[in-house]
């Protein structure tokens, strides 16, 4: 039975495994050689998946492949909205 990872692409678990194996090791070079998380979905059911795998897949934590990057200076919503109201 294979496991669906990517429904956008049709992309299976044993696809992602077999591109690791390959040399693929990495979410970036995933994304270009299966097109997992690049589908209409935007990775919003494919992305932790893919990690899951890949982190298993090297032995490491999701925590280690990727890196979150919040925004430079955060500003508070209210300031958006002062902005959107003076352009009016």
């Amino acid at each position: 039975m294979k496991t669906i990872v990517c429904r956008c692409h049709d992309v299976t678990e044993e696809d992602l495994e077999a591109a690791i194996d390959a040399g693929y090791d990495d979410l970036e070079t995933l994304k270009r050689i299966s097109g997992v998380t690049t589908g209409h979905c935007q990775g919003k059911f494919c992305m932790l998946h893919s990690l899951d795998i890949l982190a298993r897949k090297k032995g490491k934590k999701i925590s280690e492949l990727t890196r979150i990057r919040p925004p430079l200076d955060p500003i508070p919503l209210g300031c958006l909205i002062s902005l959107s109201k003076k352009s009016i």
